[in-house]
C-alpha cells in the first residue's frame, strides 16, 4: 500500500529532526512530544516516533508500547498540572500521516467525542485557534518541570 507523505515531506519527521521548531516537553532516542499548536485544551501534547511509521498500526508493538507508557507519563504530570481527573490518549491518522498519539487534559466530557453521540445532524467545526508562543512556553516548562518531580 502507498502512504500518502513521504519521510521527506512528513513534517512530523522534520519536527523530529529539529528542522521545524516545537515546543518539546519529552525526547529519547526514540520518540519526541511536544505540545499541539491548535491544542483541544491547554496541555495537549502530540507524541511521535523519531522514525516515520505512516499509520499507528505499521508501528512495531514494542514502539507502541513506548508511546503508552510515554503516554500515562505525561497523564499524571497534566492531572497534576491542570487538576484534571481524567487525560485523554487516543492514536489518530486523519491529518499527518505519521503515526502520533494526542495526550489532552479532560476539563469538559465532550473534550474528545464522536458524532454518534451528538444530537444536531449539522455540526460546524472550526480551526482550532492557535496558542501563544509565550503559552507553548509557559506549558512546555511545566510539563518538563512536572514529569521531573
Amino acid at each position: 500500500m502507498k502512504h500518502p507523505l513521504s519521510p521527506r515531506a512528513c513534517p512530523f519527521c522534520a519536527i523530529a529532526a529539529g528542522e521545524i521548531p516545537a515546543h518539546r516537553v519529552h525526547e529519547d532516542d526514540h520518540l519526541v512530544a511536544f505540545l499541539d499548536r491548535g491544542p483541544i485544551r491547554t496541555g495537549h501534547i502530540q507524541i511521535i516516533p523519531r522514525r516515520h511509521y505512516p499509520y499507528f498500526d505499521d508501528l512495531p508493538p514494542a514502539l507502541a508500547g513506548e508511546i503508552v507508557q510515554l503516554g500515562q507519563r505525561l497523564a499524571v504530570a497534566l492531572k497534576r498540572i491542570h487538576g484534571v481527573e481524567r487525560v485523554a490518549f487516543l492514536f489518530t491518522g486523519g491529518d499527518i500521516a505519521h503515526a502520533h498519539a494526542h495526550i489532552v487534559p479532560m476539563v469538559e466530557g465532550d473534550d474528545i467525542t464522536s458524532r454518534r453521540y451528538i444530537v444536531q445532524s449539522e455540526v460546524t467545526y472550526r480551526d482550532a485557534p492557535l496558542a501563544s508562543v509565550d503559552e507553548l512556553r509557559a506549558s512546555a516548562a511545566a510539563i518538563r518541570q512536572a514529569m521531573a518531580d
